[in-house]
């Protein structure tokens, strides 16, 4: 049997979706959802919800395809998106916190890895993060957003964002000690 491609341009699909175009629509939703929900679980930890968070990005997506001009990554477009929707879940669950602090100009934040750590893994340990440091965390070092964009978006100060980044840093830092530690029967000292 052969698969017949219904859309090879993106654009085309693109257009047709903002058209209103169920069969574009869903192509799209099939083509990103995986990536999308992958997006929304990093910031959102149960999965329910974070599949909420990127059910809700695709209908403003669609909503607003007409607004993409196609001059960018469609997919880099819709991860902001899901980045923002995910960020007013939070919001509104009341869950993050943001401590102003100062933080110090120079840190060593290097760390040899002793053993392999797959992404189930660390990701169980972002998720261990307060909500604050996990937001900033994620769009500064993973969507590689800079302090200024973050602090707008969270309507935090760049202060706030670099305090809350730095503290990610060393309360992951300090699990990843904690837990080399015990692997090799060190323990607490």
């Amino acid at each position: 049997m052969k698969v017949i491609q219904l859309f090879k341009n993106d654009s085309l699909l693109i257009k047709r979706a903002a058209a209103g175009n169920r069969q574009a629509q869903r192509k799209i939703y099939e083509k990103h959802s995986g990536k999308m929900l992958s997006v929304c679980r990093q910031y959102v930890k149960d999965l329910q919800h974070a599949e909420d968070v990127m059910l809700n990005g695709f209908f403003k997506v669609f909503a607003h395809l007409e607004d993409f001009r196609d001059e960018g990554s469609f997919e880099g477009w819709m991860r902001r998106i899901m980045i923002r929707e995910a960020i007013s879940f939070l919001r509104t669950d009341k869950r993050s916190l943001f401590a102003e602090d100062e933080v110090p100009e120079k840190t060593d934040f290097s760390y040899t890895f002793t053993e392999d750590f797959n992404a189930a893994h660390i990701q169980e340990m972002i998720d261990s993060l307060p909500e604050g440091y996990k937001m900033v965390f994620l769009m500064y070092a993973v969507e590689g957003y800079k302090h200024s964009e973050i602090a707008k978006m969270l309507n935090i100060t760049k202060g706030t964002s670099k305090s809350q980044l730095f503290k990610a840093r060393k309360m992951l830092q300090e699990k990843l000690k904690q837990e080399n530690m015990t692997e090799y029967g060190i323990g607490k000292i």
